[in-house]
């Protein structure tokens, strides 16, 4: 946001500064704030399931996913803020994309990655 004041004369130049620069310095320290995105996929009980992504540096074990039995669904929540994210999930060592997410992309290893937007 572009902020702009007429210059005036003695005190009241400064109090337009001093207006003025305060929202600078809010808009300066402000950072986007983070959404609760939840991943779910579905497995046999019993798997070693995680969810990696660029988010975490594609850590295969950096983020394990809770069996959740009323639902039949393994799931893990990441707190992330704006943008797109690319995801796989690592089901007892194996590489698998989000069966359940159209939005993918094909990466250099010749498979796809799952792709999450958040807004």
């Amino acid at each position: 946001m572009k902020i702009s004041a007429t210059k005036k004369c003695g005190a009241a130049k400064t109090v337009v500064a001093k207006k003025t620069a305060k929202p600078a310095v809010a808009k300066a320290a402000s950072k986007p704030v983070a959404k609760a995105v939840t991943f779910t996929v579905h497995a046999e009980k019993g798997k070693a399931v995680y969810v990696a992504g660029e988010f975490n540096k594609w850590d295969p074990t950096a983020k394990k996913m809770a069996y959740k039995a009323k639902d039949g669904v393994y799931a893990a929540t990441i707190n992330l803020v704006p943008g797109e994210y690319q995801y796989k999930f690592v089901i007892d060592g194996t590489w698998c994309a989000d069966p359940e997410n159209v939005n993918s992309v094909q990466n250099d290893q010749g498979t796809f990655n799952s792709v999450v937007t958040v807004k």
